[in-house]
């Protein structure tokens, strides 16, 4: 996925891959992490055709 410059400045960004899914749990739409080629940190999309979502096991609290 290619990120203008305008894009990645308005974006949330986030350190890791694990910090940008703490946030995606939380949220009420489907959203995945990505790597910004500009920042190189990890933004969200809510685009999820043709791309392999990765499953992971919520424990129940």
């Amino acid at each position: 996925m290619k990120t203008t410059l305008g894009i990645c400045r308005k974006k949330a960004r986030y350190e890791t891959e694990d910090d940008a899914w703490v946030v995606i749990h939380r949220a009420d739409v489907v959203l995945r992490p990505y790597r910004c080629s500009l920042c190189r940190k990890f933004h969200l999309t809510s685009r999820t055709k043709g791309m392999r979502i990765r499953q992971v096991a919520v424990t129940p609290a």
